[in-house]
């Protein structure tokens, strides 16, 4: 059979071939490290980043988009050696193999992000990270030591914030390297020193603030030392680590006592708020005020109670005087009292005396007869009187018994020939002669 002049063929577009390749490379290559060089760095307005990675003998284009670039902590420049975490993928459009770059960091942080986790573990393998030994800050400090470079903006900042919060803070600063060969060295003595300034009470200090500013982890790294770690943990003052921004973490960070994420916010921490120590003076100085104000009124009113009570010391002196004239008067009068009581004692047993004699005696028994005579003229007077008395008593009751005194109301009384008294008139015959006596007189009649 002759060959066909248009075969049929399995062909791809250019389109479904950079598809393929690209599902390809993404799949077999997910995400892989690489080291090199930036070069030919493009920053469009859009915010992605477009540059390549090269060594000694090849490179590879690269895209960086915004959501990632955001996220780097140090500035990135052509010529500048990194590493960088990356996908493996195609550019469809134009079929350039590429890699998609994540996560991106200076050449040899890897190796320092290695050796910080190590000598990490190590320190807190050892407790310099544990709580218990952490010191507290003293609340209102009057001297810190700052151990940090003396030209850079860290200790600008902290000057600027202590002087608007509470400018009666000494400060002393003991300039060091803050990065380089020797920094952590000069970190660590200067520590050291202001420990023994204090102990040896050259020097008072309440405290010990050192870092710097912000910085690639190359930069931050003489606070990842050793040596520093040691120094702090070792040292008798409580001490702040400000190392950074916000997102930077250092092993002084972990060591210090606090850990403030700036030195600016580490200025704030350490040192109270003047104006709102000045806000509460002013209110304890009213609240004093008023407290005063009142205890003085009261101490007033206090005073003119004792001030009435208070007499004057020439009426009290008149007072003695006249109570010594009192007393006076009163020995006097006791004195005079005393010899007349003697008089009248002398009075009577010269009385006495005189009433012994036989004279007197008789004299007394003469005035006991008469009085004795008296008393039995007036006893049998007495008793006459009474005799009489009882006598007119037993006549007036006679009297009022006696049917005489019947009579004399009126009344008259009828008895027959022989003398007996008739009471009942059925008693009497007709021609029977009775007698009626009346108070005065009789009446002889007959009855008919």
């Amino acid at each position: 059979m002759p060959n066909s002049p248009n075969p049929k063929r399995d062909t791809l577009s250019i389109s479904q071939l950079n598809r393929q390749a690209k599902r390809l490379l993404e799949g077999n290559f997910p995400s892989v490290w690489v080291e090199g060089e930036i070069s030919n760095l493009s920053r469009p307005s859009s915010g992605h980043w477009y540059f390549s990675l090269k060594d000694n003998s090849a490179q590879v284009r690269c895209a960086m988009f915004r959501s990632s670039n955001a996220r780097l902590r140090f500035q990135v420049e052509a010529g500048q050696q990194v590493m960088a975490r990356a996908k493996l993928s195609l550019y469809e459009a134009r079929g350039d193999y590429q890699l998609i770059v994540e996560h991106m960091e200076p050449a040899g942080d890897g190796a320092l992000a290695k050796a910080f986790e190590a000598l990490k573990n190590k320190l807190q393998a050892e407790g310099l990270f544990d709580n218990d030994s952490k010191q507290a800050l003293p609340e209102q400090p009057k001297s810190i030591a700052v151990v940090t470079s003396a030209t850079g903006a860290a200790i600008r900042d902290i000057l600027t914030v202590l002087a608007r919060r509470f400018p009666s803070i000494k400060v002393t600063i003991f300039p060091t390297a803050v990065q380089g060969q020797n920094a952590a060295q000069e970190i660590a003595r200067a520590i050291n020193t202001a420990n023994g300034l204090h102990e040896a009470g050259k020097r008072e200090f309440d405290l010990i603030l050192t870092g710097r500013g912000g910085g690639s982890m190359e930069d931050l790294w003489a606070f990842n030392e050793e040596v520093v770690a040691r120094a702090i943990y070792q040292s008798g003052l409580p001490v702040v680590s400000a190392v950074g921004h916000e997102v930077d973490f250092t092993i002084a960070d972990f060591v210090a006592d606090i850990r403030a994420p700036t030195p600016s916010a580490a200025a704030e921490l350490i040192s109270p708020d003047g104006q709102e120590m000045m806000a509460s003076f002013m209110g304890f100085e009213q609240l004093l005020t008023r407290q005063m104000l009142l205890t003085l009124d009261n101490n007033k009113q206090q005073l003119g109670w004792l001030q009435s009570r208070l007499r004057h010391p020439g009426s009290r002196l008149q007072e003695h005087s006249q109570r010594l004239d009192e007393l006076e008067m009163r020995l006097l009068n006791g004195w005079k009292n005393q010899s007349h009581q003697q008089k009248l004692g002398l009075q009577l047993l010269g009385s006495r005396l005189q009433q012994q004699t036989p004279g007197h005696k008789i004299q007394q028994l003469k005035l006991a007869s008469a009085g004795l005579y008296q008393r039995l003229e007036k006893q049998v007077q007495r008793l006459l009187e009474q005799q009489q008395q009882r006598l007119k008593n037993s006549m007036q009751l006679l009297d009022a018994v006696s049917p005489l005194a019947t009579l004399d109301r009126g009344y008259a009384i009828v008895s027959d020939d022989e003398g007996q008294v008739i009471t009942d008139a059925g008693d009497l015959s007709q021609g029977q002669t009775i007698t009626t006596r009346f108070a005065k007189g009789t009446v002889k009649s007959k009855v008919s």
